[in-house]
């Protein structure tokens, strides 16, 4: 076994082919489907002349084709590349271009989109269609499930665990940058679903043949709602990936905007046993549903689902308790990003919340100073996390941010996403935040130099800083804190409007405060300490 995520699937797909393995509504997949469709769709990439180390990018709403299209990459030892489907022109032809993107495979409502961009994008050799029940057709692309008709299947490949798998995350510069593991190592990162059902890791072909059918003979399988986008890690590799390495079916939903009713109607009606979300952001609209059904005599019936996953955004102590009141379930809250994990909060009925942003570290995971010496357990100095275990390979393209993010440490390689914390003497992490001004919210990375150059474009704007402020829901909100030219009079509806035709709406500020002059220091570098602080003395808008 070479552990590559084409391999695994394959292999568990021989294994228990007759087993769930994609389900949308009343589609359903099994797992000889499954594969059959995606190696016909690798087959269709193939004679499009993509290969090996291809990237494919995805740009769509969670779907079971959006899954059946990042499997056939793989079985042609692609890349799949996540494209955030919020991006406007610019930023999606950014993407694109440095993903190095050779095929697109879109739902078709974003087709206009597609069109306005192509002739910018040389490297794109296929169009692929999603139908996704909007009606729009764009010329030159062919349709999904024609792809699927027109070949047969393509032969498997002898797999590396050497290949690729990549990413795209947000760079502290404000653009995207393609996080890349070696295959080998993310599969096995994401073998987590067996720890969670208390069964051994599967170290050969046989163990996992033998291991997905005693889980299916056991009536063990999970059935596993992403209900965040795939996206996005949290979605993706928690909500599918890892449940897919243990023979478990994914339960996927078109869900553009999040609905916390939607998303409990869905559990309760597909019994699902895990739900992978997004901190706070998801689960406090979902502790608000499950009140307010219960306060009208209809509460949900969560019998069922076992595993409440979450990753990407904080996930608070009292929201925690709230869900747990309603459901018998095990909360893993994950401290990670997509450049590696760092540490998990697992709590349940019998195992209260502690505190919010208290986790226990990895066994891989270190505190390191400034001056990358590592600080001990116990100390009450703040440090730099520095995950030892599966780290990426790099960024794509990138080599100075790698070599930043990515560092050797006393002859062992450690990542560095940018968060600090402190360490307790039992090995629990106290998270306190991103070094940088990296705005999250609802998980979503947000980086204040580009929302500022936008701004800063109007022709009514002098000078502005961006910053994050506390938000209940979403984690922070991003707040702008502008001055107006000499003579001029800023309209902030105007200036949203103006933002809105530029930059994803995720990155418009939620509120704008107008000042006389914005402060910088003499060197002429933002001061958000001072915009910070002019933000916290600002009423909130009604």
């Amino acid at each position: 076994m070479r552990w590559h995520f084409a391999e695994i699937w394959e292999t568990i797909a021989d294994a228990i082919p007759d087993a769930p393995a994609l389900a949308q509504g009343e589609l359903r997949r099994t797992w000889r489907d499954y594969e059959a469709r995606a190696s016909r769709i690798a087959a269709g990439l193939a004679v499009a002349g993509l290969g090996r180390d291809s990237k494919i990018a995805l740009y769509a709403y969670n779907s079971t084709a959006y899954l059946e299209a990042h499997f056939a990459a793989l079985k042609l030892r692609g890349v799949p590349v996540n494209a955030n489907y919020r991006y406007t022109d610019a930023e999606l032809v950014y993407l694109l271009d440095n993903a190095d993107a050779e095929a697109l495979v879109f739902d078709a409502r974003f087709g206009a989109r597609i069109d306005a961009i192509r002739n910018r994008l040389p490297r794109l050799k296929l169009l692929v269609e999603i139908d996704d029940g909007s009606g729009a057709r764009l010329d030159g692309a062919v349709e999904l499930e024609v792809l699927i008709a027109d070949h047969a299947a393509h032969p498997r490949q002898d797999y590396s665990g050497d290949d690729i798998y990549m990413i795209y995350t947000g760079g502290t510069t404000g653009l995207p940058k393609g996080v890349m593991y070696r295959q080998a190592d993310l599969s096995q990162l994401l073998l987590s679903g067996y720890d969670f059902l208390a069964r051994p890791r599967p170290t050969t072909t046989d163990e996992l043949v033998g291991a997905v059918r005693a889980i299916q003979a056991d009536g063990a399988a999970p059935r596993s709602i992403p209900a965040s986008p795939l996206m996005h890690g949290t979605g993706l590799w928690l909500g599918v990936i890892a449940p897919h390495q243990t023979g478990g079916c994914a339960v996927l939903f078109r869900n553009a905007h999040f609905d916390a009713a939607g998303l409990l109607d869905l559990i309760e009606r597909e019994r699902a046993t895990d739900v992978a979300i997004v901190g706070d952001a998801f689960a406090r609209p979902m502790l608000n549903a499950l009140q307010a059904a219960q306060a009208a005599g209809r509460p949900y019936d969560l019998g069922a689902l076992t595993k409440i996953i979450s990753s990407g955004v904080m996930f608070s102590r009292e929201v925690k308790e709230g869900l747990l009141a309603y459901a018998d379930v095990t909360i893993i809250d994950h401290m990670g990003a997509s450049e590696g994990g760092m540490g998990v909060s697992v709590v349940s009925r019998t195992e209260p919340p502690g505190d919010t942003a208290r986790f226990m570290a990895n066994a891989t995971t270190k505190i390191f100073d400034e001056n990358d010496r590592e600080i001990p357990p116990g100390s009450d100095r703040i440090g730099l996390i520095g995950n030892g275990g599966f780290a990426p390979i790099g960024y794509y393209k990138d080599a100075e941010k790698s070599a930043a993010t990515f560092r050797e440490i006393d002859g062992h390689r450690y990542s560095f996403p940018g968060d600090f914390a402190r360490i307790t003497a039992d090995g629990a992490l106290i998270l306190l935040g991103r070094g940088s001004a990296c705005i999250n919210t609802g998980g979503e990375k947000v980086f204040p130099e580009e929302v500022e150059e936008v701004i800063k474009a109007h022709p009514d704007v002098e000078d502005c800083l961006v910053v994050g402020a506390p938000d209940d829901r979403f984690g922070q909100r991003v707040v702008a804190v502008l001055a107006p030219r000499s003579g001029a009079s800023v309209d902030q509806a105007e200036i949203l409007g103006f933002c809105r035709s530029r930059i994803a709406g995720y990155k418009i500020p939620r509120q704008l405060i107008i000042v006389g002059q914005v402060q910088r220091a003499s060197n002429g570098k933002a001061d958000y300490a001072w915009a910070s602080g002019i933000v916290r003395t600002t009423a909130q808008p009604a």
